[in-house]
C-alpha cells in the first residue's frame, strides 16, 4: 500500500485545477498554514473520488472535534483516510476518532480522553481509516508505512 500526502497552502488549494484522486494511492491533503477542513469545505465541490485528510490533533483540537469535523466533511467529499498527527499520544488519539466514528456506543478511556456511553451519529457513509503519525511511520491497525521519497510538496509514505 502507499500513502501520499500533499502538502498545500490556503491560496494554492483554492487555486488548483479539478482535482481527481486515483484510488489505487490514495491522497491525504495537508494544508499548511490554514484549517485543513475548513478549507477542503471550500473547494471540495469541484473534486471526485476519494480523499484523505492530515489532522494535528493537540489539546485545542481534540479528538472529539476532529470525529466530528472528519464526519461533517465525509457528507461533502468522499474521505476514506484520516491522518492524525499531534505532539504526544497520535495513537491514542486516532483511537478515539476511530471509536467515534462508529454508530456504536463510545465507551473508551486513553491518554486524551475518557469517553462514557457516547455517539457519534450517523457514521460516514464509508469506511474511514484512521492512521497515526509516529516519527517517519504511519500506522492503522497492523499496519505501517514508512516515509518515502518527497517530491514537490507530495510525500510518500509505503509499506
Amino acid at each position: 500500500m502507499q500513502l501520499a500526502r500533499l502538502d498545500v497552502t490556503a491560496p494554492d488549494l483554492a487555486t488548483l485545477p479539478v482535482f481527481v484522486s486515483d484510488d489505487e494511492h490514495p491522497v491525504v491533503i495537508r494544508v499548511t498554514d490554514a484549517d485543513t477542513v475548513t478549507m477542503l469545505a471550500g473547494v471540495c465541490d469541484q473534486w471526485s473520488g476519494s480523499w484523505g485528510v492530515w489532522l494535528s490533533a493537540s489539546e485545542d483540537y481534540s479528538a472529539g472535534l476532529i470525529a466530528r469535523d472528519v464526519k461533517t466533511l465525509c457528507t461533502l467529499l468522499e474521505i476514506d483516510h484520516v491522518v492524525i498527527e499531534a505532539a504526544h499520544d497520535a495513537p491514542a488519539y486516532a483511537e478515539v476518532v476511530t471509536a467515534l466514528l462508529s454508530d456504536e456506543e463510545v465507551t473508551l478511556h486513553n491518554a486524551v480522553a475518557t469517553i462514557t456511553a457516547a455517539y457519534n451519529r450517523p457514521a460516514p457513509a464509508q469506511v474511514v481509516s484512521v492512521w497515526s503519525v509516529e516519527g517517519d511511520e504511519l500506522r492503522h491497525g497492523d499496519t505501517t508505512l514508512r516515509r518515502g521519497e518527497t517530491r514537490a510538496a507530495v510525500t510518500f509514505f509505503v509499506a
